[in-house]
């Protein structure tokens, strides 16, 4: 979903990205909405940015705004500038790679396995999100990119019944946020990545796990590398 622009805050609460389709409190949308404007670059690494700009910027009102941000502080994800507001901080390259080695190991086990296990109705309910994915990669739309993307991962993931293991990867999907989108959907090398979640799919019905862990394995060495580029 773009991000609203707004010159006050509106009488009523806007619809905000609600990131993995979970329920949760307006404070927690806000703070879902800060993070995917990150993940998707909107909000830069080393900038700093008040919370009444951000709450124009947004459509809502400063105090949930200046509470999602501390919430973000406290994941590590923005720092605190003394009477400014937040500072985001930057994700070095040795924690994109650390971040993505946990995730191969957890992810690509466990989406094998579900080759084996997964109701295919299960299977066949996330393929509105991976076409999401793709429309949102076609469109350039990268904060919906971001929410599909998350939706779609996180759902495969909770048909293996353990919900620690969907917190863990959400968090760290959060903490190896994205900065490079932007030039590459002008590069046009978003679309490629996009697709593999419905070639994942198909893997998963058609019980090849062979396919399944290929898939996994390249579309998670495209993330560190998409994902992380600078260029």
């Amino acid at each position: 979903m773009a991000v609203q622009r707004a010159s006050a805050p509106p009488t009523t609460a806007p619809e905000l990205p609600t990131l993995g389709g979970k329920k949760s409190s307006y404070r927690e949308r806000v703070v879902d909405a800060l993070r995917a404007a990150m993940i998707a670059g909107e909000l830069r690494p080393g900038e700093v940015y008040s919370a009444p700009t951000l709450a124009a910027r947004f459509g809502v009102s400063a105090t949930p705004v200046r509470e999602a941000m501390l919430d973000l502080v406290k994941e590590g994800l923005v720092d605190t500038v003394p009477n400014k507001g937040f500072r985001v901080t930057a994700v070095s390259e040795k924690q994109l790679d650390e971040y993505t080695h946990i995730r191969a190991l957890i992810e690509i086990p466990t989406v094998v396995g579900l080759a084996g296990t997964a109701d295919p109705v299960s299977l066949e309910a996330l393929r509105p999100a991976a076409r999401e994915i793709v429309h949102a990669a076609v469109s350039g739309d990268l904060i919906a990119y971001v929410e599909a993307d998350t939706r779609f991962h996180l759902g495969l993931l909770a048909l293996a019944g353990n919900a620690h293991l969907v917190e863990v990867v959400g968090d760290l999907r959060g903490r190896s946020r994205l900065y490079g989108l932007t030039a590459l959907v002008e590069a046009g090398r978003l679309l490629a990545s996009a697709q593999e979640h419905l070639e994942l799919l198909d893997a998963l019905l058609d019980r090849d796990k062979w396919a399944v862990r290929e898939i996994m394995t390249r579309h998670l060495g495209h993330v560190r590398g998409l994902w992380a580029a600078h260029d």
